[in-house]
């Protein structure tokens, strides 16, 4: 079976797993030519460690059963996207709105501070440049057509 016939099939089956959780979604599925499937599935609230290993259990019962990859040869990780994965989804960035991003456009030019809002079409992300008198609060409205990457950034 071809990786991406492979892809389409696990999607199938993770969306049937997790369907019957509304604020879940799949945000992704990678397979490496070493037959590791990575699973990335995210939720409006977060989502546990708990149904997590329960996706992935029974993710692997089915792949197992199915014999997707003869022999058994594969490792399956079901997890959350961690920080250092690009927002890929619109509902990932309303999810983080109020956090602070970095998004690098097309061009390879880079803009970072606090999501602000977020639709289809664009996201709005505050930068606050300079410090004291001369600070200034700017407001750049970003087609979502023209992002590369974003990616959440960790302040303290």
């Amino acid at each position: 079976m071809a990786g991406e016939a492979q892809i389409q099939l696990l999607e199938q089956k993770v969306n049937a797993l997790i369907s019957a959780e509304a604020d879940l979604f799949l945000v992704e599925i990678k397979i490496k030519p070493t037959n590791n499937i990575k699973v990335f599935v995210d939720g409006d609230q977060g989502v546990s460690i708990e149904k997590l290993v329960q996706y992935n259990r029974k993710l692997y019962k089915q792949i197992e059963e199915e014999v997707m990859f003869p022999g058994g040869d594969f490792s399956l990780e079901v997890s959350s996207p961690g920080l250092d994965e690009p927002l890929k989804l619109h509902r990932q960035y309303v999810k983080n709105i109020g956090r602070f991003v970095e998004v690098m456009d097309l061009e390879g030019n880079k803009t970072e501070g606090k999501l602000l809002n977020a639709t289809k079409e664009a996201i709005t992300v505050e930068e606050i440049k300079g410090k004291g008198k001369k600070m200034e609060v700017l407001q750049h409205s970003i087609p979502v057509s023209a992002i590369k990457t974003t990616k959440i950034q960790i302040k303290f």
